[in-house]
């Protein structure tokens, strides 16, 4: 395993995450849901005033731990590298979903917040936020986990641009 591409995708998820929360009251009204992510996340640890903040910290932790998981997945994954952070995010979606109806039972806001089992409102606004986090987290991971041998080559290439070589690197041959 590779910590350090890991702890990159770690921190590509936390930020994509936190992106994900700043757009959510756009989307709550584009979509005419309120569902937060944010609030049923904090509101399952504290019914106080402290909810955002609880809910904030859990939030950006998934998308941590959805970001160094997706890292060390992502090289492997059979997709052009533009689609497979969306591809990652939105098949996480299609695969919880259903998890609404257990919250909808047993969360200890339930009363306070919308239900989630077949409301499609919140089905769609929520396929929307995955594909926002899947973008942001798959173009940021891709851009501070690229190989260094696939980066653009430094002052030191054995080329030129005119494409006969470099007058350097045949003198010292």
């Amino acid at each position: 395993m590779d910590r350090t591409r890991a702890l990159r995708g770690a921190i590509c998820g936390a930020v994509a995450a936190g992106a994900w929360a700043l757009q959510q009251p756009l989307d709550k009204v584009a979509f005419g849901s309120r569902v937060d992510d944010v609030e049923l996340l904090g509101k399952a640890l504290t019914r106080g005033g402290g909810w955002y903040a609880a809910g904030i910290a859990v939030h950006l932790q998934n998308g941590a731990l959805f970001g160094a998981g997706y890292a060390l997945l992502a090289p492997a994954l059979p997709l052009p590298a533009a689609l497979r952070g969306p591809a990652a995010a939105l098949t996480e979606h299609l695969l919880t979903w259903r998890l609404g109806s257990l919250a909808d039972r047993w969360h200890p806001a339930r009363e306070d917040l919308p239900k989630l089992a077949g409301n499609r409102r919140a089905f769609a606004q929520e396929l929307w936020r995955h594909l926002f986090f899947g973008v942001v987290l798959g173009e940021l991971e891709r851009r501070v986990n690229t190989p260094a041998e696939t980066a653009a080559p430094g002052p030191e290439a054995a080329y030129s641009s005119n494409g006969h070589g470099s007058l350097e690197h045949a003198l010292s041959a």
